[in-house]
């Protein structure tokens, strides 16, 4: 049986009766078939059972909390199943070593750079973009600390994110990336979805052997998995802003899936469902694998890419970023 991601919009009790999942919204009941779950997303006000958080956890099924505007709460993490000793250890000392963690902190931004840059030769905008990113590469192959890498990250995005608002329709500009709260429309859309794919590589690095919490662009903090931080930097570009690009030129997400709230602007319960269906599917959708060659799914390629990564760590392979073909 082939496993999907479950998302819940509405208010509701999942609970558990016997070997089966069920969600009770609005005086409806509808079962999940357990076995059939990967992982699950809550959006709306969901009591859960504490007979369901044992089955989940039994399964190893990882769950994500967002809270009411959309934006990453926390999530139910199983205990992990695969852990090696050996590939912790490997982590901490690559993060340990300041030259190994330089090392690692610039391919993430290459990655999310080249990924940009694919993207705007795909839109027809920003001809000087390569010009300029050459020379901000530059700079990023001189940088000898972490922060000095982030900040040339900083700069690539916001060259770029101007680029990519010359395709953007009148009304769905960035203008400048504002996060919390979003300042207009286009930072809304951005923000749902990449809170979205964070999630997703949480999931993602739970079937893996990392540790989730030892990374190497981002500091590693207490209260976030900033191993997936790394990684998305990558994937934004690549799933992120393709969707918010393609949701906003063909009309799927308007003005209407917008309130006004918190001093900003935040989308309405039918402008997530929207935003949520097309990125479920756009992670279902396969594409031809250069290397493995075979088709795996977009969501798939966030493990492979994890799997890249533990080759770097143990020694076996050089880290080498995903640049998206498709």
């Amino acid at each position: 049986m082939r496993k999907r991601s479950i998302t819940l919009l509405s208010d509701g009790t999942l609970f558990r009766k016997e070997n089966t999942l069920y969600f009770e919204s609005g005086g409806e009941k509808k079962p999940f078939a357990v076995e059939g779950i990967y992982d699950i997303y809550i959006y709306g006000h969901v009591n859960i059972t504490s007979q369901a958080l044992h089955f989940l956890a039994q399964k190893g099924i990882a769950v994500h909390f967002f809270n009411h505007y959309g934006y990453y709460d926390g999530s139910f993490y199983p205990k992990e199943k695969l852990h090696s000793g050996d590939l912790v250890i490997r982590q901490a000392e690559h993060y340990l070593n300041e030259e190994k963690r330089l090392k690692l902190a610039k391919l993430f931004v290459i990655g999310s750079a080249r990924n940009m840059e694919r993207n705007l030769k795909r839109w027809k905008v920003g001809e000087d973009f390569p010009e300029l990113l050459a020379e901000l590469l530059e700079e990023l192959e001189e940088a000898r600390k972490i922060t000095d890498v982030m900040n040339v990250e900083a700069r690539i995005r916001q060259e770029y994110y101007a680029r990519w608002d010359e395709h953007l329709p009148d009304g769905f500009k960035i203008v400048k990336r504002t996060r919390r709260p979003p300042q207009n429309e286009m930072n809304a859309l951005i923000n749902f979805l990449n809170s979205r794919l964070y999630a997703t590589i949480v999931s993602e690095l739970y079937n893996t052997q990392l540790v989730p919490t030892v990374s190497y662009l981002h500091e590693p903090g207490e209260r976030r998995f900033s191993l997936a931080l790394d990684l998305s930097e990558i994937f934004k570009p690549a799933i992120v802003d393709r969707i918010a690009n393609r949701l906003v030129k063909q009309g799927i997400i308007r003005k209407e899936h917008f309130r006004e709230e918190l001093n900003g602007i935040l989308l309405t319960k039918e402008g997530m469902r929207k935003a949520v269906e097309v990125y479920n599917k756009e992670m279902k959708t396969s594409v031809r694998h250069p290397k493995l060659k075979k088709n795996v799914t977009k969501q798939r390629l966030i493990r492979l890419e994890a799997y890249k990564l533990i080759r770097h760590l143990v020694g076996s392979q050089e880290y080498e970023p995903l640049v998206a073909w498709f």
